[in-house]
């Protein structure tokens, strides 16, 4: 069902019937009810008029998730720069590096590269807590995964390559300061592309 919701084929604002449901996945209706549960915990359903229904999307909540993200992928470069070994900069440069063979005008090879590459951030911060937080955000901002990438924007790739080299350099150089507002930027001017994506989609 986690995957039906991220991949759209369960809309948002779809009911969600535990029987009609159990019928669907071909089980009973109590690991139906447990997974509803755990997905109403994560937050990707939600109770409606109409009972539990898929969670709406909506301008609002897209800078929500972006604010918390900008500040924690923010302070994911800075404890990189803090804490990251030699081996997590070899594998930070050998993720930036297959940037070099990515077709801009496929966009889920920028989706692809693009949550590589942070990931890799992510884990040179060597801190579980952080992690489980992206973790977390991330289940959110999957659930806008069938909109075009921000990277997408024209000549936001091109931009994008650019920041994340700068990054890694303060990375190696231990510069956590300059790595945080590197990063800080990357995602704020994410937010902003995706906020004016939403915006022309809501007024259609």
């Amino acid at each position: 069902m986690r995957e039906a919701i991220v991949s759209g084929d369960l809309n948002p604002g779809q009911p969600l019937v535990e029987s009609a449901l159990a019928t669907w996945c071909g089980v009973s209706r109590t690991p139906v009810r447990e997974a509803l549960q755990r997905l109403e915990q994560d937050g990707l359903v939600a109770w409606s008029e109409r009972g539990l229904v898929v969670r709406d999307r909506s301008p609002e909540e897209i800078l929500d998730i972006y604010e918390v993200r900008t500040e924690l992928e923010a302070a994911s470069a800075r404890t990189a720069a803090d804490r990251r070994t030699d081996r997590d900069l070899q594998m930070l440069r050998a993720a930036l590096a297959l940037g070099d063979n990515i077709d801009p005008t496929k966009p889920e090879e920028l989706v692809r590269y693009s949550r590589n590459f942070h990931l890799h951030v992510q884990r040179a911060a060597h801190n579980e807590a952080l992690s489980d937080l992206l973790d977390r955000v991330n289940l959110h901002l999957s659930r806008y995964s069938g909109t075009q990438p921000t990277l997408a924007e024209p000549g936001r790739w091109q931009v994008a390559r650019v920041e994340n080299a700068a990054l890694v350099d303060a990375i190696e150089n231990r510069d956590a300061e300059l790595a945080h507002r590197i990063n800080h930027a990357h995602f704020s001017k994410a937010r902003d592309i995706r906020l004016a994506m939403f915006s022309t989609e809501f007024t259609k």
